[in-house]
């Protein structure tokens, strides 16, 4: 591939911050969706008569499409071309983002979710390759603080505006404000990215790739099934997941094997980046599960509207815009070890407030929660991934980076299905309305007309019952939800223990060090 004359400045020049807007563009998209579509959930859910461990698979099919298409990326960007490929992405994620509009079903839907994924997966691989190309290594801080701007944006202004169109319009928006955006993006590119010098690459693990993709999907699909079967007996739960369990053994195995690897394993020989990973890992399984809870606490048991379930999640935002920029600067300067663990801990004293939630929990106290966990969330995911990556040489540095955008994906698909098959699991114990049933015929719970009834009021004038009934199903909801945060609380502890590994002196990078190589795929962590 053809090197761009880098300036010795860590300025980003016009011709870098041109480039710069087409990524920006591409990753608020992406971004944007996925918080978008958290406020959604109780909508689908009631629109397509669906349980939530249901319509949270519009959100794990989705982190899962990316999953597959990041190592992907990297491979096809060589022999395609950057441009080519981005503008392809670009297509997918729009095409996918109008035919989600359309689904009529919760299967489509879902499915639609995919293909918008498979999009959506590439853009932010893609355009750190072409960032960093125009960029230069060495100003990959510099980089990594434009990026940071539709990463703060995501948190902040996806509920609200999710929000404010499901009330204004119908859900169908949140998936059509993607297709201006993207006919934008898509003209931009065309004329603001540099012309495609595609070349030979290394081959690709296509075997590896058909074992991982299958594995996570089939035993997060068990996963899934198991509130609705309710018992691991059933061949629907069990099947799956032993299936989609050996596949992912079996991959694990494998990918020893290859000489370029889907995923190159072999990395986590590099202590740094092993501790690290394991502290994402279980951090995002905690926080981004529980965190698709948060918008539906606000809105089925409060009886919120989704702009308003929206509003209440901006502190969260707005807190993480605070310490993201402080933290990037002195990850440079402070070890990670002695900066994350107080950020980790300012993400459990906050996440504590949620797990004592009821149905009349002050909102100063939840709003005050998210802004504490938005602080610690802003110092945690970024130095972690930086600093590993930086121990690594730079002939590496595009492998790492797919690792670890991987296992932020497959932690965030891990996440949702394991909190909603909690929750689902926790609201499923509630005690029965003697002589009421639903349309599929199965009888309605306390908790279910209850939530049902804080979304529709009308409910209670059509179905007469003794309003201490609605009292005790609401109380029954919040304890659902509070239980299920004491799980992912309980987890975002346990990150305490391979955190405190993270190194507490500085170490020497790696990265700038061969100043001819370019840096393939930085990670970026959404």
């Amino acid at each position: 591939m053809t090197q761009q004359s880098v300036a010795t400045s860590d300025k980003l020049d016009g011709a870098v911050l041109k480039v710069a807007g087409v990524v920006v563009l591409g990753a608020i998209m992406s971004i944007l969706d996925v918080t978008v579509v958290s406020v959604a959930l109780p909508t689908f859910q009631s629109e397509f008569d669906a349980s939530y461990a249901r319509v949270a698979w519009t959100m794990t099919a989705y982190t899962l499409a990316l999953a597959t298409v990041i190592p992907l990326s990297g491979w096809a960007a060589d022999r395609f071309g950057t441009k080519r490929l981005y503008m392809v992405a670009l297509a997918l994620f729009t095409i996918g983002s109008g035919l989600c509009a359309m689904a009529d079903t919760i299967g489509e839907l879902i499915g639609y979710r995919v293909l918008q994924g498979l999009g959506g997966g590439m853009l932010m691989p893609l355009g750190m390759t072409i960032m960093t190309r125009a960029a230069g290594p060495h100003r990959i801080g510099r980089l990594m603080a434009v990026l940071g701007i539709p990463m703060l944006l995501g948190p902040i202004g996806g509920p609200i505006l999710g929000g404010w169109l499901i009330d204004t319009a119908s859900w169908h928006w949140i998936f059509l404000i993607n297709l201006p955006i993207g006919v934008i993006a898509l003209i931009y590119a065309q004329f603001a990215l540099p012309k495609d010098a595609p070349e030979p690459s290394e081959s690709f693990d296509f075997v590896g790739m058909l074992m991982l993709s299958p594995g996570l999907a089939l035993f997060l699909y068990g996963v899934s099934s198991l509130p609705e079967a309710g018992t691991f007996a059933e061949a629907k739960v069990w099947a799956p997941m032993l299936v989609g369990g050996a596949l992912v053994v079996a991959f694990v195995l494998y990918s020893f094997r290859p000489q370029h690897p889907l995923l190159d394993l072999r990395l986590f020989r590099n202590r740094s980046l092993t501790i690290a990973s394991v502290t994402m890992f279980v951090f995002i399984i905690a926080f981004m599960g529980a965190g698709l809870l948060f918008p539906s606490y606000f809105l089925q048991v409060r009886g919120e509207t989704t702009l308003a379930a929206g509003l209440l999640m901006a502190p969260q935002g707005i807190g993480a815009m605070i310490t993201m920029p402080i933290a990037g600067t002195l990850a440079d300067r402070v070890p990670i070890g002695r900066t994350v663990p107080f950020a980790l801990g300012l993400i459990v004293v906050g996440f504590f407030g949620f797990t004592q939630v009821d149905p009349q929990t002050s909102y100063w106290l939840l709003g005050g929660s998210l802004f504490v966990m938005g602080l610690g969330m802003g110092g945690t995911m970024m130095p972690i991934m930086t600093s590993a990556l930086r121990t690594l040489q730079a002939q590496e540095v595009a492998r790492g980076s797919t690792l670890v955008n991987i296992l932020q994906q497959i932690g965030g698909s891990v996440g949702a299905a394991v909190m909603s098959v909690i929750l689902t699991n926790e609201l499923n114990g509630s005690r029965p309305i003697p002589g009421l049933v639903d349309e599929s015929g199965k009888p309605v719970t306390e908790a279910g007309l209850a939530i049902a009834s804080q979304q529709r009021p009308e409910l209670l004038q059509q179905i007469p019952v003794d309003p201490s009934i609605i009292e005790r199903g609401l109380d029954f909801a919040a304890t659902s939800f509070a239980n299920t945060f004491w799980v992912a609380f309980a987890l975002v502890v346990l990150t305490l223990i391979p955190a405190a590994l993270l190194p507490r002196r500085r170490q020497p990078a790696q990265l700038d060090e061969p100043q001819g190589e370019q840096v393939k795929t930085p990670v970026v962590i959404h």
